[in-house]
Formats: C-alpha cells, structure tokens, sequence
C-alpha cells in the first residue's frame, strides 16, 4: 500500500509540474493554437508604391477591385450563391459549384474582380459569401515603357524591370481582418471584428519623362513601320549624370495585360512552354538584356583610344584605297573606291573602315584590351534593369592582327546598346564614367522623402582634352559627314552613324544605328537608335540619323536647349 500510495503522490507531481509548464512556459504557444481554432483570418492587400516619372506624372498606380470568396459553414442557400456567382463573375457552374461546396474554413473564388461587380455580388446579400476590396496594379499608359516599368504578379509583387528591382520599397505591409467563430466555424453574430490595417507602399521616383519617352516611342514606331523592322530601340540619357530619359523598345506589350500575345501569333498549335518562351521574348530589353556587333558607333572609342595613347592627332593624314589587306585578309571600306588620302577628322568623318585599322595596329592588341578595361567595357554598368548582358569578348592571347583590325571598327564582340550609349557618355562627357538609371528617389505616400538613390561615378576615363577633341570630331561627322540627316539647323550636334551585319554573316540582315549628343560643345543629352533587320536600304546614316533628328527637333526645346543664333548668306539673324 505505501508502494502504491507513493507511486500515486509521484505522478500527481508530475501531472502538477507538467500543468505549470503547460499554463506558464508554454501558455502563448497554446494561447495562439485557441485563437486559430476559433479565429478566421482574411487578409487585406496594401496598396502598392506608385511609379511616378520625373515630371510628377503617375506612371504605374492601383485600382481597387474585390476578391470573392466563400465560407461553406455559413452557406444556407447554395444553389442561389452558385447561380449567382456564375452569372455575375463569367465563372462555368462546374467551377463554382466544386469551391462552394467544398468544407473548408474559407474558399477564394476568383481575384482581381472590378470593383462594380463587387458591389453588385455585395448588393445580393448572399450569407457566406465574403466580397474583400484588394488592390491591382494598373499602368495608365498601357504599354508606354513597358520594358522598363515591368509588372506584378497576382500576389502583387514586381516580376519584371522596375517593378521587381525595387519590389522591397513598392511593396507594403498586408493587413488582416480577423474574425471570431464557433466550433462549428460559423461566424458568432454580433463579435466584432479585429482588423490589422495594412501599409502601404512608397513611391518610386524615376527619371523617365512621360512627354520624352512619348516621343521617342512615336519616333520608334515610325521607323518600324516604314523599314518592315523586327524591332526598333531608342535609349535617351544624360550624359553628365547617368539618368535615363526614355527607352523604347517597340514592339511594346500591353502592361495591363502582360500575358496576352500579339495577336498574330497563332497560339493553337503551340504548348504551354513555347507560349511562354514567346511570352520571355515579348518581355525582354533589348537595349539591356542582348548583345550585338555596335559596328562603326564604336569607332567613337577606338578613336578616343587612340588619341589617348597618342598614337594618333586630328592632323595625322591617311591612305583608302577601299581596303587594307591584314595577314592573308582583304578588309573593305564602305567605299569600294576608296577615300583616297584623308587627314584623321576626315577618315571619322567618312567612318573610313582603313583609318581606323591603321589606328588599331598602332595602338596594339595589348592596350587596346586595356582600354576596354579603363572604358569600362569588360563590365556591366549597373543599371537598375534586372538580367543585364554582359560583353562578349575575345581573350587577350586570342587577337590575333585580323582580331585587332575588325575590332577597330566594332566588329568581332559584342556588347549592349546600353554599354555603348554609357561608353560614349563617359568620352563626351569629359571622361566621367557614369552608371546608367532610372531610379531616382523613395518617398512616402504624402511626398516625404525617405531616401535618394545613388550611383557609382569613376573619373579619369579619358583626358579633357581627348573628351574636347572627340566632341569636335563627332560634330563634324554630322555637320559635313555621314551623320548629316541628324543635323538641325541652330543646334550643334555630334553623332557617330553604324550599319553591321547580324550573326551569322551572309544572310543579308542587317542592323542600322546612329548614336547622337548635343549640344555638341557641352552634352546634356544623348540618344541612341538601333533599327534591327530593316527593309530596303539599310545604312544608318540613311535611316537611323533621321529618327534621332525628329527626336532632337522635339526634346531639345523640351529641356530647355536653345537653338544658337545663326547668320544666314545675306548677313541677317535668324533663329
């Protein structure tokens, strides 16, 4: 009897320790597992950070619409909410009919449902069916920028461009409404509800211009459409600072409804993977994203090379007899004839494919590899674009002499319009290495600024002196060269013009750009065109210098830059 009676004091202990544990260590833990039986949590999206370009203009916002879900313990008329919510949501009867009758605690039936339905289903006053006012992203310019903007997914976070670079500042805090239930998980009347409300997002401030990126689009679409291109890219930057202006990528898609494909792609007979492989392509930058042959725009750093090493002066003269044999290769000029002798301002003016050879070989495969390192070329720039490309170089014991020549002038590599664009800055701008963005500023949803974004800058690229030079050589290409359709009477303007072959070679297509500054004797903008595959005559001083002019004619006064009074041949003063 002692035995059992110790044996029973024993455990009555250790059912009393266990019962202190359970009410004083472990009370939270078991306090959280009553509220979840008897709680039932909904929850309310934030609202999303707008976009806002650099005039105030509202690039990307929210609209409010309405998730509609069910709760089957509270159903008492299911054959009336099914009729309904067919009726008013465009759902089959199958669709509805199996979330409706399923048992669990909440059922969503469909999100992303405009507002004015949400009222209508509201107005019915189904028990057991939950109408919750949700947020959806919504681009006000539908497919304007869409390459650079991005958008979000269901869950309302950022998959492409911006929205997904900056997803952590646009994204906010979801809320919750809580919800207190009987066993039976039917809500008690009359409880109140808890609500958890949610935060919003900031705002993203960038440096698009609405009115620029306007123009540009305008510009790009033109040109596609009288060149029958398959795509057509223009990027506007300040070259002293790195901020983007516009980037243009038409085709664009539409932003509001990012998944749909043009409509004449025929989607019949393809699988879900092709469908989304042209989805991936539809969604991609190809100012950021892919890599090309920039041709003869890279003659611009060449040039500046050159002059940095000193191998070469404005004055220094020049033979074209329309080739330079190198090794056992006979490289060609543009002109077949030949420029014949030609200082070194004229071979850039003329983009003489011979000039720049000769220059090459006198810089060396070395150095001309170092150069590409100080320009920056053998890096990414760093822009606020996800899935930048990288260079695609050859290695240094790789140049041989036929390398050394073809890279000369932009041929054999590859890099991205957005590198070239940011490479060219840095040599027109007085040697200012500078990273390309968009981003600009966080603030608050009553305007408080919470943080100003920056950027990495790198100095020394090139001498003053070359960047003067090189400025003066490029006007000149527009002024009596080959870029003179860019030119615009009382501006003076600076451009580098490029027609290349697309990889594999032979097969007849061919990518046309021009890349143009102004004003010529202090940059403030800088704009590059890339026509891709164009129709009929393809030479970019041809195509590609136009687009940028007609762009020019329109942002140049936008800014603020004034055109210089010019005398004309009867001595009179003109604007």
């Amino acid at each position: 009897m002692l035995v059992v009676f110790l044996a029973c004091v024993f455990m009555l202990f250790v059912l009393a320790g266990r019962l202190v544990y359970l009410m004083l260590v472990e009370s939270d833990y078991y306090q959280e597992l009553a509220d979840d039986l008897h709680e039932r949590e909904r929850s309310i999206k934030a609202a999303r950070g707008r976009i806002i370009d650099s005039s105030g203009t509202v690039l990307a916002t929210n609209r409010t619409v309405c998730t509609i879900s069910v709760i089957h313990s509270q159903i008492k008329e299911p054959e009336r909410v099914i009729e309904v919510l067919c009726k008013e949501l465009g759902l089959s009867e199958e669709t509805v009919r199996k979330r409706v009758e399923k048992r669990s605690s909440i059922e969503r039936i469909k999100t992303n449902v405009e507002k004015e339905i949400g009222d209508r289903i509201r107005a019915y006053e189904l028990e057991g069916v939950k109408v919750d006012e949700d947020f959806k992203r919504y681009y006000p310019y539908g497919s304007l920028a869409s390459k650079v903007l991005g958008f979000t997914g269901s869950d309302n976070q950022g998959i492409i461009g911006l929205e997904v670079v900056y997803d952590e500042y646009l994204q906010g805090s979801n809320g919750t409404i809580l919800t207190l239930t009987d066993a039976r998980g039917v809500e008690i009347e009359g409880a109140p509800e808890e609500r958890v409300e949610p935060v919003a997002g900031n705002d993203l401030y960038v440096s698009l211009d609405y009115n620029i990126q306007l123009y540009a689009q305008q510009a790009a679409l033109k040109a596609l459409e009288e060149k029958q291109a398959t795509y057509v890219s223009i990027l506007v930057m300040n070259p002293q600072n790195g901020e983007i202006y516009a980037n243009v990528n038409v085709p664009e898609f539409n932003l509001n409804d990012p998944f749909a494909l043009p409509a004449t792609v025929d989607v019949s007979n393809l699988s879900e993977k092709e469908i989304q492989d042209l989805r991936n392509q539809m969604w991609r930058n190809p100012s950021v994203n892919d890599t090309s042959e920039p041709g003869s725009t890279f003659k611009v750093i060449t040039a500046a090379a050159g002059l940095e090493k000193g191998v070469v002066t404005p004055e220094d003269t020049f033979s074209c007899p329309g080739f330079r044999v190198v090794d056992d290769r006979r490289i060609r000029c543009h002109k077949v004839g030949g420029h014949g002798s030609e200082t070194f301002v004229q071979g850039v003016m003329n983009s003489c494919n011979p000039v720049f050879i000769d220059v090459g070989q006198r810089i060396g495969a070395e150095d001309f590899y170092s150069y590409f390192q100080q320009f920056g070329l053998m890096s990414k720039t760093g822009i606020d674009i996800p899935g930048e490309a990288g260079t695609i170089m050859h290695q240094l014991d790789n140049i041989g002499p036929v390398e050394l020549a073809t890279m000369s002038f932009g041929q054999s590599f590859q890099i991205t319009p957005v590198q070239l664009a940011t490479t060219i800055s840095s040599i027109i701008n007085g040697g200012k290495r500078v990273t390309p963005h968009f981003g600009v500023e966080i603030r608050n949803s009553d305007g408080e600024l919470l943080r100003r974004l920056s950027y990495e800058t790198r100095e020394g690229i090139v001498s003053e002196e070359t960047s003067a030079t090189m400025r003066y050589m490029l006007e000149q290409v527009v002024a009596e060269g080959g870029g003179k359709k860019a030119s615009i009477e009382g501006y003076r303007i600076g451009g580098k013009t490029a027609t290349s072959q697309t990889l594999p070679r032979g097969t007849n297509k061919y990518i046309s750009s021009f890349v143009g500054f102004a004003p010529a004797e202090d940059p403030q903008v800088l704009a590059l065109c890339i026509i891709h595959n164009p129709q009929g005559i393809y030479y970019g001083g041809t195509i590609a210098a136009p687009v940028i002019r007609g762009l020019f004619e329109n942002i140049l006064p936008y800014l603020g830059i004034e055109q210089e009074k010019v005398l004309d041949e009867n001595e009179n003063k003109v604007d």
